[in-house]
């Protein structure tokens, strides 16, 4: 099963990027996001903990980039929010007496290796100000969006 909790971190930081120097409320960016604040301020806890926002409690409070755009990779927010493999080994140790379960564990966590590291080069090349460009971009040329049913 795959989560959502990096899209959605993407998602806050770049509504954040995007409205600059304004403090945003968790339930501004639930309805972005659509979804529930209780989601967004659990994963602004997160960012939080890894010192990519900062946010302040009480009526007047809200949450903000604690870093510039430029300097937030998408690396960043997928450290912050995800677990960091891409897929995880058996539970249990396969058959040793097996030629195949001799060694899968040791062969998939080779390969996994080179998965992570693929995923996360391409991740701390991409910064929030990069995504709220390409976001910019695509609200010029609303045609090339996906249908998102709305």
């Amino acid at each position: 099963m795959t989560s959502s909790r990096f899209a959605v971190g993407v998602h806050v930081l770049s509504l954040m990027a995007w409205a600059e120097d304004e403090t945003l409320k968790s339930e501004q960016m639930a309805k972005s996001v659509n979804t529930n604040a209780v989601v967004i301020r659990r994963i602004l806890c997160e960012l939080a903990h890894s010192d990519l926002v900062s946010s302040q409690t009480g009526s007047t409070g809200g949450s903000r980039l604690a870093r510039k755009p430029e300097h937030i990779t998408l690396l960043d927010v997928y450290r912050a929010v995800e677990c960091p493999r891409v897929f995880s080994l058996h539970r249990r140790h396969p058959n040793r007496r097996c030629p195949v379960g001799i060694s899968i564990a040791t062969v998939l966590d080779e390969i996994r290796d080179e998965i992570d590291s693929a995923v996360e080069t391409v991740l701390a090349g991409i910064t929030i100000e990069d995504v709220v460009r390409r976001l910019k971009s695509a609200e010029q040329n609303p045609g090339d969006r996906h249908d998102t049913g709305n």
